[in-house]
This record gives structure tokens, C-alpha cells and sequence, in this order.
């Protein structure tokens, strides 16, 4: 197996592993290797430095810490903080939706579309929809959007 880094025309990166050199080539040439992030074929070997083991006489041992040694990343503090800002702003974005909008359960198609036609009071609502349901209301028109994290159920 081969670890390749790997670049499309767009300047995406993401590493993949291969059988070997020749089934990356094989791969490459049938238009089978794709972008992770936007799927684009034109996909090419990035610029890596190789893995090389030490020698087992000149390997780190355990409880040995090389001088040049990157400080590890601080642990988290505790498991219900967010650990990274991007984990932060979902949860304030959470926090900001369940503060000032209605949670509606799995009547969210029925009720938006009653506010989109006028026959119920518009309101911030979230809530659960299946997927034909959700693309039901945007073919209708109606304005909805997924939520990027899963709604708590509530109970009453």
C-alpha cells in the first residue's frame, strides 16, 4: 500500500491510499480518482516528503521526547465545551435557533407551508422533515434550510 498526497486543478488536497504506484496510474487514467472536496478528475501527485522509519537502534523510545518536538495539542478541558471555534459556532448557532424560534417536531413541512400560503401567522420554526417532504417545499417555493447539526428532540 501507498500513501499518496494528492493536488486537483483547483488546488483542493487530500491524501489516499493505493495498491501500489501502477494502480494509482491505472486509476488516474480511467478518471477514477476524485477531489474529496469538489470531484474534480484533474487530480495529480502533490509535492510530500516520504515516511522513513529510523532504525530500530535509533528510534524514540516511549518515554524519550525529541528536542525538536512540536508541543501535542492541549487536550480539552472537558467533553461538553467545544473543542475547536468551528464547533463553537454550531453551538452558538444551535443555541441561537432554539432561543428564538419555535421547535415544531415532525410537523415542520405541514406548518411551512401553511405560513408560506397565509393561512397560519408567520414565525421562526425549526423542526423534522423527510426528504421528499423538504423537497416538496423548496420546489413549492416555500424558503427552508437544513440545519448543520441534529435537532434534540423535545418532550413536553
Amino acid at each position: 500500500m501507498i500513501n499518496y498526497t494528492l493536488k486537483c486543478s483547483n488546488d483542493h488536497r487530500f491524501d489516499s491510499w493505493f495498491k501500489s504506484a501502477d494502480a494509482f496510474d491505472k486509476l488516474k487514467g480511467a478518471n477514477m480518482v476524485t477531489c474529496t472536496t469538489c470531484g474534480d478528475t484533474q487530480v495529480e501527485k502533490a509535492m510530500m516528503a516520504p515516511r522513513v522509519r529510523p532504525a530500530r537502534s535509533a528510534a524514540v523510545k516511549p518515554s524519550e521526547k525529541p528536542v525538536n518536538a512540536e508541543p501535542a495539542a492541549p487536550e480539552p478541558t472537558s467533553l461538553t465545551q467545544p473543542a475547536t471555534k468551528a464547533e463553537a459556532a454550531l453551538a452558538k448557532l444551535r443555541k441561537q435557533v432554539e432561543e428564538n424560534s419555535d421547535y415544531v417536531g415532525k410537523d415542520f413541512a405541514t406548518q411551512a407551508r401553511a405560513m408560506h400560503e397565509g393561512t397560519a401567522p408567520e414565525r421562526a420554526i425549526y423542526g423534522e422533515a423527510k426528504l421528499d417532504e423538504a423537497k416538496a417545499l423548496i420546489e413549492d417555493g416555500v424558503p427552508v434550510a437544513p440545519l448543520p447539526f441534529n435537532i434534540g428532540r423535545k418532550t413536553n
